[in-house]
């Protein structure tokens, strides 16, 4: 179904990928995984030879196989288009496909109302819908999908599973779920930017991604601890080395010159030790494993008192551009306590956390800090990354250059412009951000969607053990498991605490 030998991705001087070699038999689902900014979405339009911005070496066969794809993003040409335009170019496609495209309405939990809508007016959920809708309908034998979940509403996420499990297409995907990952992939390929992003390594691995994740961990302890075993015996060695090193050239300085037998003893003998010297250097000693998602960051000093009461939220009727999206909204938010928000999409989950952070951003009792899901709402105004993250104090610019060094920013990121960074570098500099201003209360719309699943674990664990207020937005099932210690549901009805 899809055979790639020997591909070569290079953009400027900086090569994402390497002599990649792998082939795809029909109904195989490979995940595409690595950190931020690596190359996934890039490969993927190599793949298909839409990347017109990188040198592609390599062969990549298709064997006769009709192909799709679902983008990342939609561009703004198309967010202006009416929904049904954007799915059937040509009438005559849309009354060939009509019975398909109201049974995958069912599937995907949209109205038929929403063919009427422009792209640009729809939910960043329902945007992915419409675009997995137009693929489903075209109806090729392999599907490139990059981010399918993104934005997704749980039960659709759940859809989206049972239908990659159950197609017997061959399906190549990038994802952040790691749920997903789990329980979707037979195949992975693991892209990785190592030595401080100047070199590329690319893994693919016939296996689950549990198991794919359990043997490269066990790998990596194993290889470290080797490391350190080597390195710590070959110090002792030195140590031992220098230390008769020193003592033979204290005697040769100190000798009688009527001793011209102790002397040449003493000759000797330093060339034994010397010679050793060559070889102890020539030694090939294993190296601590290079991996980029060993990301490390932390709140300091953060505390609300559990049960304080910050805000009661109350909102009669919740709607955006005089569409109502919902009613009777009323919840509390109190301290030391981590929410978390779900609900189909378009119900206007995004638009209620706005709405309490335009409530509580101009406290003087708390300090709030805010992750929209469009990066751009907070981002916009600045032009380099360190502009964004710190004053010109010298002393905050070193601190924030330490704490983005920990996220894995190269030097050249961090004194970089911010449009040049991945979606996911994006995610991490505005967490950065709130961990620098010291924010008691998080405001976080899908922190966790645009960031490698192999960095995801920590940044679920800091947020479990923050000690302040989080109101967040998620669909991500570990995220909600792992961080929430209470889940709202809304809906048109209202919001209502469930329990997964």
């Amino acid at each position: 179904m899809l055979e790639v030998k020997n591909l070569e991705v290079t953009i400027g001087d900086r090569t994402l990928i390497e002599s990649l070699t792998f082939n795809l038999n029909g109904g195989e689902k490979l995940a595409i995984i690595g950190e931020e900014g690596d190359g996934k979405s890039t490969l993927l339009k190599a793949f298909l030879g839409l990347c017109d911005y990188a040198i592609i070496k390599g062969h990549v066969n298709f064997k006769g196989h009709t192909v799709g794809y679902l983008k990342q993003s939609i561009s703004e040409a198309e967010n202006s288009m009416i929904v049904l335009d954007y799915l059937f170019e040509k009438i005559d496609a849309y009354y060939s496909k009509i019975n398909g495209l109201y049974s995958y309405f069912s599937d995907l939990k949209i109205d038929e109302e929403i063919l009427k809508r422009s792209i640009g007016s729809l939910s960043g959920g329902e945007k992915v819908k419409v675009g997995i809708l137009k693929i489903l309908l075209e109806d090729d034998d392999i599907l490139f999908l990059d981010e399918p979940t993104n934005d997704l509403d749980i039960e659709t996420l759940e859809w989206l599973e049972d239908f990659i499990n159950r197609s017997r297409k061959t399906i190549v995907y990038v994802s952040h779920d790691e749920t997903l990952l789990s329980r979707t992939a037979t195949s992975i390929l693991h892209i990785e930017s190592i030595d401080k992003k100047k070199s590329c390594r690319c893994t693919f691995s016939k296996s689950s991604y549990d198991l794919y994740v359990a043997n490269r961990l066990r790998s990596i302890k194993k290889q470290t601890e080797k490391a350190h075993i080597e390195h710590r015996d070959y110090e002792k060695k030195k140590r031992r080395l220098n230390r008769i090193l020193q003592k033979v050239e204290y005697r040769q300085n100190t000798i009688s010159r009527q001793d011209p037998f102790g002397a040449k003893i003493l000759k000797k003998k330093m060339h034994t030790l010397k010679s050793q010297e060559k070889k102890l250097e020539k030694i090939d000693l294993t190296e601590v494993p290079d991996v980029e998602e060993n990301i490390n960051f932390f709140f300091e000093d953060v505390k609300i008192p559990k049960g304080k009461v910050i805000s009661r939220v109350v909102i009669p009727v919740l709607e955006i551009e005089s569409q109502v999206l919902a009613r009777d909204i009323e919840f509390d938010i109190v301290g030391d306590v981590h929410i978390v928000i779900t609900g189909k999409n378009g119900v206007g989950k995004t638009t209620l956390i706005k709405h309490i952070y335009e409530e509580l951003k101009d406290r003087e009792d708390i300090n709030v800090g805010y992750m929209p899901q469009n990066y751009e709402d907070v981002l916009g105004d600045y032009e380099f990354v360190l502009d964004y993250i710190a004053s010109k104090d010298i002393e905050d610019i070193k601190r924030a250059r330490t704490r983005l060094s920990s996220m894995n920013f190269t030097y050249e990121e961090i004194s970089g412009k911010i449009k040049d960074l991945s979606n996911g570098s994006k995610a991490k500099l505005i967490l950065m951000k709130l961990v620098l201003e010291k924010c008691d209360i998080l405001i976080l719309d899908e922190p966790t969607r645009n960031v490698s699943p192999l960095s995801n674990p920590v940044i679920r664990r800091v947020l479990n053990e923050f000690g302040g207020t989080i109101i967040s937005i998620s669909h991500d099932r570990k995220y909600i498991e792992e961080v929430a210690d209470k889940i709202y549901q809304l809906s048109s009805d209202g919001i209502r605490e469930v329990y997964f």
